[in-house]
């Protein structure tokens, strides 16, 4: 693979179809915190796009080093990011449905967004980008990481545009806000596994 115009779309192209999960995860983590400040938000759309930079790099080192033990594993990814994003969005959904019963100020702490909350779905938004390892695997390991930090660039961008959408309709939506929310969750968790397993 050249240095050349073709390498820096398709790296912007891979960046745009990889952040979808991490832009409608955004969306749903803003729609519970519709007062988000600009520094929170600048810090969630930098976890994702961290690990939209690191999972493509840790394929493309596991597909130079243990090949047949990755191609194993990439059968499990499908599973484990609906695993992951069931478990968060059902939560929210059940802190939306039994919050109805509490007082506003106790459901907005339990819907608070948590960094380990956040962790787990930066995993599980970009564990599907383990396999871009693959796509990239013709690269030296200069562009594998120029290419990924184009990943990481578009997601960051994306993700903030998320986050401002999530935060206008947020406040529109008030309490059903976390409902919504934990629906997406669950539905981006259902994609991922139905496109992982079938397609």
């Amino acid at each position: 693979m050249e240095w050349n115009l073709i390498f820096f779309v398709n790296s912007v192209l891979l960046g745009v179809g990889l952040a979808m999960d991490a832009f409608s995860v955004s969306i749903a983590n803003a729609l519970n915190e519709s007062q988000m400040k600009k520094s929170r938000m600048c810090f969630i759309a930098g976890v994702y796009a961290f690990f939209q930079f690191a999972m493509p790099m840790i394929g493309w080192i596991c597909v130079h080093t243990i090949v047949e033990y990755f191609s194993k594993f990439e059968v499990l990814i499908p599973w484990i990011a609906l695993g992951l994003l069931l478990w968060i969005g059902g939560k929210m959904i059940w802190e939306a449905v039994h919050g109805e019963e509490e007082s506003a100020e106790s459901t907005a702490t339990a819907a608070h967004l948590t960094f380990a909350t956040l962790l787990i779905q930066g995993v599980a938004t970009s564990i599907d980008a383990l396999s871009v390892g693959f796509t990239i695997a013709d690269y030296g390991l200069l562009m594998a990481l120029v290419a990924s930090l184009i990943i990481a660039g578009v997601t960051f961008a994306i993700c903030m545009t998320g986050l401002l959408i999530g935060k206008k309709a947020g406040e529109k939506l008030g309490a059903k806000a976390t409902l919504f929310g934990g629906l997406i969750l669950v539905g981006i968790g259902i994609e991922i596994f139905v496109k992982g397993l079938f397609f």
